[in-house]
């Protein structure tokens, strides 16, 4: 009797360690990282799909999202370096970010050959100089001045629709303490950047790819001119050098500042009635008549499966969760965008009849992006550094390969 009870003694702890393994196997713990954080409009819907995903899988998932600066992506390729990525991650795609992380990722070609079911789309878009696709978008983007025109009508200032109205316009709300545009120079220049090529350069000139100092276009030159122009006009705030884009979009959304350059995730920073008394302007140009033919937009960003996830035993659960994560629902939850009245006309307005060109900083590797953006456009704004010295310094770093 003795032994019977011995050996069902056993067998029901082979039993409870067997069940045990399987509940560990069955749950596993997914790390993600991306930028639906904080004000961005779909960050809740964002965690909605996290917590759904967790509801089917058993799984838990560990979202690591902080709204996107230099601070977050520097972070992202620190952890990258480390060996310490997330399973999946949301981030740039095609352009010099996404280069230092392409070996540690894996391709959607190779993903679909593995799970055929899932049947990722590859959009050429993003396509790398391997010939490889590796991330799958969720949301496109455009670039232009943003204006606040309940300020602009109640100082009678004309709307910046070309070179001299925008100049007229700055000097009537510096005469008047309002900050003519709102930006941070150290934190967040790369829509000033951009917008002044945009502002000087032909949809040729802007698509350049120069090899060599001698081969950049003379319109890059004039641009980083506008900057300081621009600055010696008193056009941004005294401490534009110091502040941080979060306090610069503050200013604007609290109407002590006229215009923002900046990308159409600006929403998520607008109440809804606020959207009636804004608009959004393609850029001037600088020699000719009126705005630019062409507006900087595009799909820069899209999710990754790391070689991590890959390579471990949880590789089902990570695929599962990408499917999820770009399944039509949730593109769709992920991609909508919160604008309406009048900034949402404009903004088709400033889309259409233009020409879309893909941002020149998204076609350079990283050190060279991080010298034309982080120290030359500060600098040459302030007047410490000439365009010349800005773009020698630039190419120097062979920003678009050998």
């Amino acid at each position: 009797m003795r032994i019977r009870k011995r050996i069902a003694a056993v067998a029901a702890l082979v039993l409870m360690i067997a069940a045990g393994a399987g509940l560990a196997e069955d749950g596993v713990t997914l790390r993600t990282i991306s930028c639906f954080a904080g004000p961005d409009g779909s960050a809740e819907e964002y965690v909605a799909i996290l917590k759904r995903y967790e509801s089917m899988s058993g799984n838990t998932v560990i979202d690591n999202s902080s709204i996107i600066d230099e601070t977050w992506k520097t972070a992202i390729l620190k952890d990258f370096a480390a060996g310490n990525e997330p399973d999946i991650l949301f981030f740039f795609a095609a352009g010099g970010d996404s280069a230092p992380i392409l070996s540690r990722v894996v391709s959607l070609e190779e993903i679909n050959a593995a799970y055929p079911d899932i049947n990722l789309q590859e959009e050429d878009v993003l396509r790398e100089p391997d010939g490889k696709v590796y991330a799958v978008p969720v949301r496109g983007f455009w670039e232009g001045l943003f204006v606040n025109t309940d300020l602009f009508d109640k100082y009678q200032a004309p709307l910046p629709k070309d070179w001299a109205s925008l100049l007229e316009a700055i000097r009537i709300f510096r005469e008047n303490d309002i900050v003519p545009i709102a930006i941070s120079l150290s934190d967040v220049p790369h829509y000033l950047a951009e917008m002044s090529v945009l502002a000087c350069a032909t949809k040729e000139e802007q698509q350049a790819r120069p090899k060599t100092f001698e081969e950049v276009p003379a319109s890059w030159f004039e641009a980083m001119g506008v900057i300081r122009e621009l600055a010696e006009a008193g056009t941004f705030a005294d401490n534009a050098w110091r502040t941080d884009d979060e306090s610069s979009t503050a200013l604007f959304v609290a109407q002590k500042a006229a215009m923002k350059i900046d990308g159409s995730w600006l929403d998520s920073n607008f109440p809804h009635k606020m959207m009636d008394s804004l608009a959004v302007l393609p850029m001037p140009l600088k020699n000719g008549e009126g705005a630019s033919s062409c507006y900087v937009g595009g799909v820069s960003m899209g999710f990754y499966l790391t070689r991590r996830a890959w390579d471990s035993g949880h590789r089902d659960a990570a695929v599962e969760l990408l499917k999820e994560l770009t399944s039509e629902e949730s593109i769709w939850e992920l991609g909508s965008s919160s604008l309406s009245g009048r900034l949402l006309d404009s903004a088709n307005d400033l889309q259409t009849g233009r020409q879309m060109v893909s941002p020149l900083q998204d076609a350079m590797n990283n050190r060279a992006r991080e010298k034309w953006l982080l120290q030359c456009i500060p600098a040459v704004a302030e007047g410490t550094m000439t365009p010349e010295e800005c773009w020698q310094r630039v190419m120097a770093l062979n920003p678009f390969g050998e």
